[in-house]
């Protein structure tokens, strides 16, 4: 008989405290017995990925927790033969929770003989008998199109917004939501509704790629404070240059809520060293001892989140009302006092 009582989780290796944190957080709220299953996933001497589950899962309803970050072709391996381990054990439903999905960037061709790897990575998924994706701000929603299978896209702004009404207590008419580029405006627009806060866009313009020519803000910034929204930072670099052309253009303070949090490369030094009051990222991604140990980000946590979005999958009832802020706010309770 399926034992489908509570939801199993299992992890890989690339997020293990939010995945502990997502179990802990279904135990401890939702009055649930719910562990991290009991697997090894290891690495054999030449990188092969192994892996063992070591407890009974047929018919269960499995949640593989793994985001496909840094490095990205092992943790997506590890999530592709986790799922695998798993369909030949019989699993019952294999959803894979990816907080941050990989290969997001390459949703399209941009250039003559270029992949369009997004694709390539969710026909992998499909292949390896996931059945149910749930996942955050994906880079370009239409992602969501190039599976075979449900996929739920949970949004950071709802807890953005709560974190920006409990910080900004008081000041919230001088908030000013920024869009890094024309193209986040839907997203940047999205949390300004929630926060009742007007719009401004900064339009980059890029010579070569990699290197930004031209930046304008359209929009009276003046006495502002900023806060640029988009849903991930890699190197910093364009992002430090629009908290410097907010400044310039007389904001009052500078600050950013990104979804994801990448940081390679020189990024963490360039956010030290930036005008930027705060980076304020998600957990969606495990943080390096130099994004823990940077004065200035704030790591705001998902495991509320998805534990609910996990609760909801599992029981069928709408992961869509996730999105509201009436729906977030006992979920944060403990963190947030609006």
């Amino acid at each position: 008989m399926p034992n489908t009582s509570e939801p199993k989780l299992i992890s890989g290796n690339a997020n293990k405290p939010l995945a502990s944190a997502v179990a802990r957080r279904l135990s401890m709220h939702r009055g649930m017995n719910v562990q991290l299953c009991d697997a090894r996933v290891e690495r054999f001497n030449d990188g092969e990925i192994f892996v063992e589950v070591y407890e009974n899962v047929r018919g269960e309803d499995m949640f593989i927790i793994q985001p496909t970050s840094n490095p990205a072709n092992d943790n997506l391996m590890e999530l592709l033969i986790i799922a695998d381990a798993l369909r030949r054990s019989s699993a019952d439903r294999i959803t894979a929770v990816i907080p941050y999905f990989g290969y997001a960037r390459q949703d399209r061709r941009t250039k003559a003989r270029t992949p369009i790897s997004a694709k390539l990575v969710a026909n992998m998924m499909v292949e390896a008998g996931i059945e149910r994706i749930l996942t955050m701000d994906l880079h370009a929603t239409q992602i969501q199109g190039f599976f075979d299978i449900p996929v739920d896209n949970l949004y950071a702004s709802p807890v953005f917004a709560l974190d920006i009404k409990h910080h900004f207590k008081g000041n919230m008419e001088d908030i000013m939501v920024v869009s890094p580029d024309v193209g986040g405006v839907a997203r940047a627009r999205e949390l300004a509704k929630r926060i009742d806060a007007p719009l401004s866009i900064v339009d980059k313009r890029r010579e070569k790629p990699g290197e930004i020519a031209e930046m304008t803000v359209i929009g009276d910034v003046k006495g502002k404070k900023c806060i640029i929204v988009d849903d991930l930072c890699d190197t910093a670099g364009t992002l430090c240059k629009a908290a410097e052309n907010l400044m310039d253009h007389g904001a009052s303070e500078v600050h950013a809520y990104i979804t994801h949090g990448v940081l390679s490369g020189p990024a963490v030094e360039r956010v030290t060293n930036s005008v930027m009051k705060s980076l304020v990222i998600t957990d969606s991604i495990e943080a390096t001892d130099a994004v823990k140990n940077c004065p200035n980000i704030r790591i705001v946590p998902t495991a509320p989140l998805f534990a609910q979005g996990i609760i909801n999958t599992w029981n069928g009832t709408s992961v869509s009302s996730l999105f509201e802020n009436e729906t977030l706010v006992p979920l944060y309770e403990g963190l947030y006092h609006l």
